[in-house]
């Protein structure tokens, strides 16, 4: 597992382009500290490692959904329609991310 410090935080905000004070930088290695040790303590547990995963702890069969029935597809000048901006008959986001 690769361990976290505060230069990997300091990458991944930076990508994510956001930036922190050194103190919540600290508040969250503390809490990353306490998250690994959980993790650490589970993976101790005898037999852990053959349990099934559970996704949901109720039976669930979902009766009121309908049918998927295929139709035409929309037309992509009706669909571009409401965009801000198009490009080559793209929409264009904003990056979000370096």
């Amino acid at each position: 597992m690769k361990e976290v410090n505060k230069e990997v935080l300091v990458t991944s905000a930076n990508k994510l382009m956001f930036d922190m004070s050194d103190e919540e930088y600290n508040n969250l290695l503390a809490e990353f500290d306490v998250i690994i040790s959980q993790m650490n303590l589970i993976g101790d547990i005898e037999g852990v490692d053959e349990a099934i995963p559970m996704t949901f702890p109720f039976d669930v069969t979902n009766t009121y959904l309908r049918e998927d029935v295929a139709t035409p597809p929309m037309d992509r000048n009706e669909a571009l329609r409401n965009a801000k901006d198009v490009v080559d008959g793209q929409i264009r986001l904003p990056r979000v991310v370096k």
